[in-house]
């Protein structure tokens, strides 16, 4: 079975065929990034994520673009009511970025470009537009003219005159049409600017991600990802503003995941309503926040539920209990082996279809029900089950660990909780007790030491 994708722009399964043979370019939009990732990134970026890890599963040379968006409205607005830098706010919010993705075991990209870094060929796109007659000046501002572009419209399905008649757009004497949008817009004071051929300076949002992507990936490139909010008016604006300066087409596939919803509303920084997910995986394991994602499929919205977290955790904990009883090193996988090979069929239909991840977990937990029943049958084809079951969970993005290092976050927590335990008996000076339990884990390799900020424990080597 061909892998077969939901294109929005066609709105149809459609056959994936990639630009140039076993080759993928993919540019999956990143944060705009005035304040610190959430769970409802999270959904986008591990979207990105499956997609990237099941094509190079099939055997594709994956290429994989996430941008950060460092300069924009919403930026300069925030640090004004922190009173810091737009560049210090946006690095903090990168750099949590990254600690989450880490923690999420998001791969990292081939590449993370910056808005702010790519100054230049935003200029030569917006000069290009403009040299093609899709674009004017007005005052400093550079307007993309949206009237003249045929095929505005084509990926929302929104027509001009509906904008206009539902005041979906704001008018603006510098525009001469009201839904044009802005190209790049003129200096205002306290705001940070670049000089361009039209004076100082910066970009409008939409033409920041048309100038990144096609920069690296080429014209047309494969897959351009992102949330369904992003829809419209930002990649409706990115295949015009592309396809006006090149003159063909943007991209083939485009891929849109579903929102993640708080209280009935989308999770998002505008809104306030969102949980940051640095202070869920505070709660729950990274493994057990993808499981509960994927378990829907990706164009389906979710409801944020602490219930469905905490049901996630309990399942995940049934492959942490497996693995960790079998042997560090896995044998090779024989996808030959019929015994092996139904799985991964079974695996790769639900993923062709579409990147169904429901029917893949099913698939998982079935073969997961297998491998332990060969196991306490003491049959030996169970290791090579167990590897295969590695395999396809970590195509899947989840970080699979065997043996004793299966339960090492585990351990982790459970020594924290005797460390803080102890404090709070030295705090009610019961020192037999807090000594009896340094004792205690001393015996077991495990060495506590108190210090003016708190104990710390750390092993001995001792076992």
């Amino acid at each position: 079975m061909a892998l077969r994708i939901y294109n929005t722009l066609t709105r149809t399964k459609e056959e994936f065929r990639p630009v140039r043979e076993g080759r993928v370019g993919i540019y999956f939009c990143g944060m705009t990034v005035q304040d610190r990732p959430h769970v409802g990134h999270m959904r986008a970026f591990i979207t990105g994520d499956i997609v990237w890890r099941y094509l190079e599963f099939k055997g594709y040379d994956v290429f994989y673009l996430t941008n950060f968006t460092d300069i924009d409205d919403k930026i300069i607005m925030k640090s004004k009511d922190e009173g810091i830098d737009w560049r210090m706010l946006a690095e903090r919010n990168i750099e949590e970025f990254f600690k989450a993705a880490n923690l999420m075991n998001l791969k990292p990209a081939t590449h993370y470009p910056r808005a702010t870094n790519h100054i230049q060929e935003i200029i030569e796109m917006v000069e290009a537009i403009m040299a093609n007659g899709f674009a004017y000046e007005s005052n400093g501002n550079v307007y993309f003219e949206v009237e003249k572009f045929a095929g505005y419209g084509k990926l929302s399905g929104k027509k001009l005159k509906d904008l206009i008649a539902g005041a979906r757009v704001e008018p603006d004497p510098n525009k001469r049409h009201p839904a044009d949008f802005a190209l790049w817009k003129a200096h205002k004071p306290g705001e940070p600017y670049w000089h361009s051929p039209w004076g100082k300076g910066r970009p409008g949002w939409h033409i920041e991600c048309s100038a990144m992507s096609t920069h690296y990936l080429g014209q047309p490139f494969d897959i351009h990802g992102g949330g369904t909010d992003l829809i419209f008016p930002h990649h409706e604006n990115e295949i015009a503003q592309a396809e006006a300066a090149r003159g063909v087409k943007f991209v083939n596939f485009w891929i849109h995941n579903e929102m993640l919803n708080l209280k009935g509303e989308k999770m998002s920084k505008s809104t306030g309503l969102f949980f940051a997910i640095i202070d869920v995986l505070e709660h729950y394991d990274p493994n057990a926040v993808r499981l509960y994602l994927l378990k829907s499929h990706y164009r389906s919205p979710i409801d944020y539920s602490e219930e469905r977290l905490n049901e996630a955790q309990s399942a995940w904990s049934n492959f942490v209990e497996f693995f960790s009883k079998l042997p560090k090193e896995l044998p090779e996988i024989n996808l030959s082996d019929p015994s092996l090979a139904k799985w991964v069929k079974a695996f790769e239909d639900a993923m062709d279809d579409d990147f169904n991840t429901p029917k893949a977990l099913a698939v998982a937990f079935e073969l997961l029900s297998e491998a332990n029943r060969l196991f306490t049958a003491g049959d030996e084809s169970f290791a090579a089950h167990a590897a295969l079951l590695k395999m396809l969970l970590e195509v899947l993005g989840f970080r699979v660990e065997t043996g004793a290092q299966a339960l090492g976050q585990f351990v982790d927590d459970l020594l924290e909780l005797i460390v803080e335990v102890r404090s709070e008996l030295r705090k009610e000076r019961r020192y037999d007790l807090a000594d009896k339990i340094r004792d205690r884990l001393g015996s077991l390799g495990v060495l506590l030491e108190d210090t003016p900020e708190g104990t710390i424990w750390k092993l001995s080597g001792r076992r």
